[in-house]
């Protein structure tokens, strides 16, 4: 884990723990389910529109999920640039911390009805 980023001092700014880490699946593990896999984590940018869920994780950096911005698409998407990227006003992307487990079906609906 980045320490940098866990001694971050707002908890939304922490992407990435050990125990976000041990509650998401590993990547490829939820391929059954298709759309009824569960989003365990949601980030977000503060000044725009964009957000990410992330139903899979490899371990290291690579997640799958959800992604709503210019379009709302399925796909995989990687930590280290959503640390590294700044919205327009130069925000950080932060972790939802009230964000609560939902099937990849339900978020897909609830974005696309926005």
């Amino acid at each position: 884990m980045n320490k940098e980023i866990e001694s971050s001092k707002y908890p939304g700014q922490i992407l990435m723990s050990e125990e976000i880490s041990a509650k998401l699946p590993p990547l490829y593990s939820g391929e059954s389910k298709g759309l009824e896999a569960k989003a365990y984590v949601k980030y977000f940018t503060p000044d725009s529109n964009w957000t990410w869920y992330a139903s899979e994780f490899d371990g290291e950096d690579i997640f799958f999920g959800l992604v709503s911005g210019f379009e709302i698409e399925l796909g995989y998407f990687s930590l280290r640039e959503l640390q590294e990227v700044r919205g327009p006003m130069g925000l950080p992307i932060e972790r939802d911390l009230h964000f609560q487990q939902a099937t990849l079906a339900e978020l897909l609906s609830k974005h696309k009805n926005d």
